[in-house]
């Protein structure tokens, strides 16, 4: 696994471990990442990646709630 050094500003009050989730997560619903590589990239299991998503606005069924509540209307 390749490192990647990012510079944010110091005001910005976010811990190392939100940043890796709030980016694993992205590319995770971007299907860039599989759930278990997103995981890996966290420092984390694939079970507690997958718990997590809901906290960063991500499904893991790989619908918004928006698109969710559409399909339900349609049943």
């Amino acid at each position: 696994m390749d490192t990647l050094t990012i510079k944010i500003p110091s005001t910005l009050q976010i811990s190392e471990f939100d940043l890796s989730m709030t980016l694993a997560s992205k590319l995770y619903e971007d299907g860039k990442l599989s759930s278990g590589q997103a995981a890996e990239m966290v420092g984390i299991s694939k079970r507690t990646f997958i718990e997590l998503l809901g906290k960063y606005k991500v499904s893991v069924f790989g619908y918004s709630a928006e698109e969710l509540k559409e399909d339900l209307k349609n049943v």
